[in-house]
């Protein structure tokens, strides 16, 4: 299995080509119209409500994109359908409200945010969710989780569909809830095969791991994450073969 050329074709924006100065939240409909407009693909993160429904929301707690508090978890689909992004108006989109709204337009890069906490097995809900929502769409679409866990419940319930590992230095400061084992696990990334892996989406700032240039070698899709700037987007492509990106237009 390989990532579709669309993904190579054009740079992925972070979250959507979000701009709360102009009224675009991260993750939200109005963010990802405008990186269609511009002709970006589109990176998105998935969490479950309360009721299992799959959200379009990258953080775990809801206090730095909405006025409400406490876990995205433990509030219902229509619950968090009534809540407004901060600087937007939007409200928080499912991946099917999103997958409307994309219709195959450009490419999505789908990441799973790890509901085990420590990057463990005790996951496959929000994986079965998304699976079932996305049997029906036509669009070009790739998966990816840092938890190898989670890619492989991917494999399991959608076993057609691209997918990654999203992989990082998992230094203590950026990964403090993860046991250390589990950080030395991860760095070393050994899972990429045995989840039937075609991508890793690696740190940006990590690029000359040499573990990289040895999946690049062996015919792995190298992406990254997040180039802010032009510059560094320049150097990060020594390396990989696309961007994703965030904070000005690559």
């Amino acid at each position: 299995m390989k990532l579709p050329q669309s993904f190579l074709d054009r740079p992925i924006a972070h979250r959507g080509l979000h701009d709360t100065t102009a009224g675009r939240a991260e993750n939200s409909l109005k963010a990802f119209e405008a990186a269609i407009e511009a002709g970006y693909g589109i990176e998105l993160d998935l969490q479950p409500s309360k009721d299992g429904v799959a959200m379009v929301f990258h953080d775990y707690f809801m206090n730095r994109l909405t006025a409400k508090r406490g876990p995205i978890a433990l509030r219902s689909a229509e619950s968090l359908g009534r809540t407004e992004l901060l600087h937007d108006g939007d409200t928080i989109p499912t991946l099917e409200e999103v997958l409307d709204l994309v219709a195959g337009r450009v490419p999505l890069l789908i990441e799973f945010k790890d509901q085990d906490g420590g990057m463990g097995k005790r996951v496959g809900a929000l994986e079965k969710a998304a699976a079932n929502v996305l049997s029906s769409y036509e669009g070009d679409v790739a998966v990816m989780s840092f938890n190898p866990n989670s890619v492989a419940k991917c494999q399991e319930f959608m076993p057609d569909t691209p997918r990654g590992l999203v992989t990082a230095v998992f230094d203590s400061k950026g990964w403090p809830l993860i046991l250390p084992k589990r950080r030395r696990e991860l760095r070393a990334i050994p899972d990429y095969e045995s989840v039937g892996a075609c991508f890793i989406s690696h740190e940006a700032e990590d690029l000359d791991n040499p573990r990289i240039r040895e999946l690049r070698d062996d015919g792995a899709t190298i992406l990254c994450w997040t180039i802010k700037s032009a510059e560094q987007e320049a150097e990060a492509r020594r390396v990989v073969d696309n961007v994703t990106f965030e904070g000005y237009l690559a």
